[in-house]
């Protein structure tokens, strides 16, 4: 038996999968959460074979939440599952370690099968975005230039973000500078624009 641990806000699309999982013989839901800071301790308390993540969490996305438990909890392999076909995010999905980034309209059929070969010890990625990805760019963004341009996102002041992140106003503009010129963008607003298209925050 595949145990499953399923991480999804939306409470009519966690049900929805989790009956659906249900109905296969070798797989079992073992535990359900909807906020992101949930995922890693509930499995270390359930000890699931594989995690089912969507990225869009509160508190901690799935991508964050894949990076911690391939820390956490080695022994549990991470799918992500989303509505986002968006390369930098299959790239963020690869970088922390995740064995597999399905998108939310493939079919039906094909989740349980992945879930399969991902508990098996293979990865799978949905073909589409995986021959995408080969030719887009990397995301260019250090870890703290996509943090103050994600808080820039809604129109903040340089002060509102300094507060947000807890960085000088100086610094937030030189993050900013930085990321401005890495997109190839006019002002923080732009960029942060391009930056989450692209999937890069």
């Amino acid at each position: 038996m595949i145990r499953i641990l399923l991480a999804e806000d939306q409470a009519m699309m966690r049900g929805a999968l989790a009956v659906l999982l249900g109905l296969e013989d070798d797989l079992e839901v073992v535990a359900q959460v909807e906020d992101g800071a949930d995922i890693v301790p509930t499995a270390l308390r359930v000890r699931p074979d594989v995690a089912l993540l969507d990225i869009e969490l509160p508190h901690v996305s799935g991508l964050e939440a894949a990076e911690q438990l391939a820390a956490e909890v080695p022994g549990c392999r991470v799918v992500i599952v989303t509505t986002f076909a968006r390369t930098g995010y299959l790239q963020r999905a690869m970088a922390a370690r995740a064995q597999g980034y399905l998108v939310k309209d493939a079919p039906v059929e094909g989740l349980a099968d992945a879930i399969r070969r991902v508990a098996a010890g293979g990865t799978v990625v949905d073909p589409a975005l995986a021959g995408a990805a080969l030719r887009a760019p990397a995301n260019p963004l250090t870890r703290r230039e996509r943090e103050v341009l994600a808080a820039a996102a809604d129109g903040s002041t340089i002060a509102d973000i300094a507060g947000r992140v807890h960085l000088s106003p100086s610094t937030v503009r030189n993050y900013l500078s930085d990321a401005i010129a890495k997109t190839g963008t006019r002002n923080k607003t732009e960029a942060a624009l391009l930056a989450r298209d692209r999937g890069w925050l």
